[in-house]
């Protein structure tokens, strides 16, 4: 077999950072969409049975499920993409989360059928859950290991870009239903087309990935023998501690973005007097923002010490975070949406760093279900974030105790990722370069 194979590739490497960007665009549109819906019209559709303070907390519940499978779904799509491959699991999430998502939009509501509208709802949403659990580790090595290891920070970015840009889709197909038609036609049937719309968006994204080659690092392993029986067990065998630090180094990455995104836009438009659609405009904004900033954070990473960078970035968050709280309270959309800008900042470029960080992290064997379970459970743990919010604003009725919870979460991330990176790091604190191979690293 030749050598070649082996060998990064130029060309296959942009085609498969353009199809780990694309493919994440589609995956998180899906998964974003549904977290709008979930704040603005899931309650009166699907719990319209109960209080609505409580439909709202319910419709956050079916929310929160979703992370429940992302561990799961690390599983079983990193055991198939670190035992056969990682583009055939790339196209197993993609089918898997466009099925769902369409199947969502065309389900009978509460009215139609009852009690068993809200089941197959989180039927729907654990699937979903489950193809997100994939998906995200996936996106990142199919990007990294087409490229140098000297790039492997920039191509992860790729993957990353894929979270504002399905959360840019997501905010205007609701902008686009909630501004033209009244709220009537919303709930009735107009809610039900940013879902459908998913179908489209899978079928560009499968031609794409159908087009890419296997990843020579997956290539090489399969030649040497290499690739692990049974990943979970080796993972958790020889990789515990780093699993364990990822897990809450990640933490504030989804903290913010649901406090933000989905939180904030159920308190804002039902306590604090914003349309719907305002606030949508804000989210809309922030998610530019990040999509324009984000990569800053992985060029940054190739040029000062990782650490250092990290350190930086989450004491910024910090402040940030609860500025965000205080000036949206105003009500007035101007300090709203600066303060929603000014806590996407540190937290994306965060966000663009933890890609190289994790795939250093792990060897390539078990590569695919270390990225995938340290992010499907840091998932998990913060799924309820929405929920958890809303249950500390009621139980007090005051914003402070959710500040609280964002802060906290936010210094746990701080010191975690430090250690992370301080067992993968060099011992004069030099920046990482991407693809360095850890110390769980064979060779």
């Amino acid at each position: 077999m030749s050598t070649s194979r082996f060998a990064p590739d130029e060309t296959m490497a942009r085609k498969a950072g353009l199809a780990a960007f694309v493919g994440t665009t589609i995956e998180w549109y899906d998964f974003y969409i549904y977290a709008t819906a979930s704040a603005l019209v899931f309650g009166p559709l699907f719990f319209s049975n109960a209080d609505p303070g409580v439909a709202t907390l319910l419709s956050f519940a079916t929310f929160a499920v979703g992370f429940l499978t992302r561990p799961l779904g690390g599983i079983v799509f990193g055991h198939l993409g670190d035992r056969f491959g990682r583009k055939r699991a790339l196209i197993a999430t993609l089918l898997l989360m466009g099925v769902a998502t369409c199947c969502i939009g065309m389900l009978p509501t509460y009215s139609a059928i009852g009690a068993m509208a809200p089941v197959l709802l989180i039927v729907l949403r654990l699937l979903q859950g489950l193809a997100v659990g994939g998906e995200w580790g996936g996106a990142v090595l199919i990007a990294t290991e087409h490229t140098t290891r000297e790039r492997g920070f920039l191509f992860g970015a790729f993957a990353q870009q894929g979270s504002p840009a399905g959360r840019i889709l997501a905010t205007l197909g609701f902008l686009a239903v909630t501004g033209a038609l009244p709220e009537e036609a919303l709930l009735e049937w107009a809610w039900r087309l940013p879902f459908l719309f998913s179908a489209v968006l899978v079928v560009v994204g499968l031609v794409l990935r159908l087009s890419l080659r296997e990843t020579p690092e997956m290539l090489r392993m399969r030649r040497e023998n290499r690739t692990a029986r049974v990943p979970v067990v080796d993972l958790l065998r020889h990789g515990r501690t780093e699993l364990l630090l990822g897990v809450f180094g990640m933490l504030c990455v989804f903290v913010v973005v649901y406090a933000r995104d989905t939180f904030a836009l159920s308190w804002a438009t039902s306590s604090l007097g914003f349309a719907k659609e305002e606030f949508l405009s804000i989210i809309l904004i922030a998610s530019v923002v990040q999509f324009f900033v984000q990569p800053f954070g992985a060029v940054l990473a190739t040029r000062v010490p990782v650490r250092r960078l990290v350190t930086i970035l989450l004491a910024l968050e910090i402040p940030a975070l609860a500025l965000m709280f205080v000036l949206i309270s105003t009500g007035n959309w101007v300090l709203a949406m600066l303060g929603a800008v000014l806590a996407t900042v540190p937290d994306v470029m965060f966000y663009a760093v933890m890609a190289g960080m994790l795939a250093q992290a792990f060897p390539a064997p078990v590569r695919y279900t270390g990225i995938s379970v340290t992010y499907g459970l840091s998932g998990a743990l913060c799924g309820t974030t929405p929920m958890i919010l809303q249950w500390l604003f009621d139980s007090s009725g005051s914003i402070v105790w959710p500040v609280v919870f964002g802060v906290v979460t936010t210094a746990v991330s701080l010191f975690c990722s430090r250690a992370l990176l301080t067992r993968t790091a060099t011992a004069d604190d030099a920046a990482v370069p991407a693809g360095t191979a850890s110390p769980l690293t064979p060779g």
